[in-house]
């Protein structure tokens, strides 16, 4: 199985990439607290490429988030 690290660099990477895990979490059934809310079993298939799982049914994105202005990152989620 492959993992994907997500790379998200400056103001504009960081608000794309925002948007980016919104679509990946609402796909996967992953609230914002990283609980799965989904509601078939096909939504946790593959859920390792992007995620790791850090307690039952508790999820992390696995991605670095890179930027020189601590206001971008203050908003990330």
């Amino acid at each position: 199985m492959r993992e994907i690290v997500h790379l998200q660099t400056g103001q504009c990477g960081n608000q794309i990439g925002a948007k980016f895990w919104e679509v990946v979490s609402d796909e996967h059934g992953i609230a914002t607290d990283g609980q799965y809310k989904g509601t078939t079993d096909l939504q946790l298939e593959r859920i390792s490429v992007y995620y790791n799982e850090v307690a039952t049914n508790k999820y992390v994105p696995r991605a670095v988030l890179i930027d020189l202005e601590p206001g971008t990152m203050d908003s990330a989620p």
